[in-house]
């Protein structure tokens, strides 16, 4: 097996006999500061860079006066189009591969890409840059000593609620996808298969309108119904609390009713029922109003 070296933005010597290398370059996901030199240097270096959408990507090349040839390579002509640029590069091309936005192959066309050329033993030179999944994730206020990326969960409700429920015991962070219009509804299946747990829903991450909504399931479902949501869409869920992981041992208070806690609350600490009810929704993690619901709910069974 042929063992080869990285010389990071070097630009293969065209010539017989000599084989051209893959970059697969990270570009922007929003503003267009955020690539770094290494990025500019190798997309002005390369023979040809292989865009999921062309005109996207020359909005980003005509930026940096970049003017290498482009083609294009998306999920409906990989199978065609990545054998013809694995000949490319044999022939000592050098190949840049580049998706709409972050790093390509991560939810984006280049798996076959990659493979195709690993197996002709063709270098594949990565150039790191900025990632939608990464930025999401350190600005989320969640816990990251392991996360579990799901990519984008399945379109069909029934299909995505399968995903789901294969995640109930799972102790990592979860990260995923979404698009706008499903937005409500994935959260709710979220909500109703893995609980009440944190979120963070990032939108339009280094853009203009970037936002990040944090709070507790039913709180972000809340307040996202009160506007369309719009805009390129990262979701981060905290994990499932060690005490409630495998039917461990439950919190203080979670084995009463709300009621009950209300009550009991109201007496120690000498809160009036508005206070105590919100003590209860912290320690419980779930929202005010779903407290609220619920002691409701409660009230109305016991009359």
């Amino acid at each position: 097996m042929e063992v080869v070296t990285s010389e990071a933005a070097s630009k293969s010597p065209a010539g017989a006999g000599s084989k051209g290398k893959l970059y697969l370059v990270g570009t922007p996901i929003g503003n267009l500061d955020d690539i770094t030199l290494r990025a500019i240097r190798t997309l002005k270096e390369v023979d040809l860079i292989a865009c999921e959408d062309t005109r996207r990507t020359q909005q980003l090349l005509s930026h940096y006066g970049i003017r290498t040839p482009t083609t294009s390579y998306y999920d409906h002509n990989e199978l065609v189009r990545a054998p013809e640029l694995i000949i490319e590069i044999e022939r000592g091309r050098d190949v840049a591969l580049v998706s709409d936005a972050g790093m390509p192959v991560i939810s984006d066309p280049g798996y076959r890409l990659v493979r195709l050329a690993i197996h002709h033993n063709i270098q594949v030179v990565p150039i790191p840059g900025a990632s939608a999944l990464v930025a999401a994730l350190v600005a989320a206020g969640l816990p990251l000593e392991s996360f579990h990326f799901l990519g984008f969960l399945p379109r069909k409700r029934i299909a995505r609620r399968r995903v789901l429920e294969r995640l109930r015991d799972e102790s990592r962070t979860l990260v995923f996808y979404e698009a706008p219009h499903r937005l409500i509804q994935t959260l709710s299946d979220v909500l109703k298969l893995l609980g009440d747990r944190e979120v963070a829903v990032a939108r339009e991450v280094t853009k203009i309108h970037e936002q990040f909504v944090r709070s507790s399931l039913s709180e972000v479902i809340q307040r996202l119904q009160q506007r369309p949501v719009r805009g390129e869409i990262t979701v981060i869920v905290g994990p499932l609390e060690p005490a409630r992981q495998s039917g461990g041992a439950a919190g203080p208070g979670e084995n009463q009713s709300i009621s009950t806690e209300v009550a009991r609350i109201m007496k120690e600490r000498d809160l009036d029922e508005r206070s105590a009810l919100k003590v209860v929704a912290r320690e419980r993690r779930i929202s005010r109003s779903e407290a609220y619901r619920q002691w409701q709910n409660e009230r109305g069974a016991i009359r």
